[in-house]
């Protein structure tokens, strides 16, 4: 009976707006990031931490950046890989360009990198739509994959290609780098995914959020009522990259510390984007729920067998984790094809008309 708005008097218009409107809901998510920001550390080993926790982080972060685009703006990308690739190598390239400068700055720097090549190729978009658009961001997929192999100057002329994430302090605190601990670099993701998804969830609810939903359900209308698809195309395809720049920054300086063009693949497109979709298209939860189900499901099922008694060759046990894998995609977008952020509604819609029928 806790989980009602009868009886929840608004008086003011920022009340009535406010982001969570119900009590429930605010003490729910408070207590999310209670847990996320001072039990975690404490209580998560190395492991759960380098190999699961941050991983999500970095995946939650991308898949915000492609929900903005084609959840919200109907825009579809397949270069999140390469956008990703553009915040790694630039974040590489101005922290060793500028030593003292606060890692933070360098990856917000890089993002609006990011967003510059993001618009520059969102320039397509205005002229086509669908998978026609869809190739053309798989063009820069694989022009951006051949730019940071092919140009030196992008690794500091490395003769083994890849670039390392330099040691960085931040109030005094190592963050980046091999001496920088997993709890470290756990929070300072959690920080910057905390912050920009709060700044997208604002986003999309003013009028940037409403051009963006109009040009998806029918741009010649949205043109009509004043929207310039011009301007809301380009700015999506801005943001978007942009949060995908910053989760490539953190994918190389607070996960992986070193990489090649080979970890921002179109694979990486591809797994995003399935996120996305298993998540739910046009919904921020649903970019933290998909990023959760592909970055937790494989590590449940790598380690069931085990669970069980069960041993098997490491080939075999792989490919019938991929098995189940693309076995549960299915399913979950045959059960809801609206995706988990769906699901969560409904019970929430349940819960709140509890006891009564449905």
């Amino acid at each position: 009976m806790l989980y009602r708005e009868a009886g929840l008097f608004k008086t003011t218009y920022t009340a009535d707006q406010a982001l969570f409107p119900i009590p429930l809901d605010r003490y729910f998510v408070l207590a999310v990031l209670a847990v996320a920001f001072l039990v975690v550390p404490l209580v998560a080993n190395e492991y759960w931490l380098q190999a699961v926790l941050i991983p999500f982080l970095v995946f939650s972060m991308a898949a915000l950046g492609l929900n903005l685009l084609t959840g919200y703006a109907g825009q579809i990308s397949l270069g999140t890989g390469g956008f990703m690739a553009v915040g790694a190598y630039m974040t590489y390239k101005i922290a060793t360009g500028f030593p003292d400068l606060p890692i933070v700055v360098a990856f917000l720097l890089s993002g609006l990198c990011a967003a510059a090549v993001g618009v520059l190729f969102g320039i397509p978009s205005l002229r086509i739509k669908g998978f026609y658009l869809a190739v053309a961001t798989l063009a820069a997929q694989f022009f951006l994959s051949w730019m940071f192999n092919k140009v030196p100057w992008f690794y500091n002329y490395s003769p083994s290609g890849t670039v390392t994430a330099p040691p960085r302090t931040l109030l005094g605190i190592t963050v980046t780098g091999p001496e920088a601990s997993a709890e470290v670099r756990y929070l300072l993701a959690l920080t910057l995914v905390a912050v920009l998804a709060l700044a997208a969830k604002n986003l999309v609810r003013g009028r940037v959020g409403r051009g963006w939903m109009a040009i998806r359900d029918m741009d010649i209308a949205a043109e009509i009522i004043g929207f310039r698809p011009y301007r809301t195309k380009l700015l999506a395809f801005a943001v978007s990259s942009f949060y995908c720049g910053v989760a490539g920054a953190m994918s190389l300086f607070l996960w992986l510390g070193s990489a090649e063009t080979e970890a921002f693949s179109i694979n990486v497109s591809f797994q995003v984007l399935f996120m996305v979709i298993i998540g739910g298209l046009g919904s921020i939860l649903g970019s933290f729920l998909g990023a959760a189900f592909i970055t937790l499901v494989p590590v449940f099922l790598t380690n069931a067998p085990q669970l069980v008694g069960l041993s098997m060759p490491v080939d075999l046990q792989k490919h019938i984790e991929l098995m189940i894998f693309g076995g549960l995609i299915v399913f979950f977008l045959i059960v809801e094809p609206h995706g988990l952020a769906r699901l969560w509604q409904i019970a929430k819609e349940k819960l709140r008309r509890w006891p009564f029928p449905y």
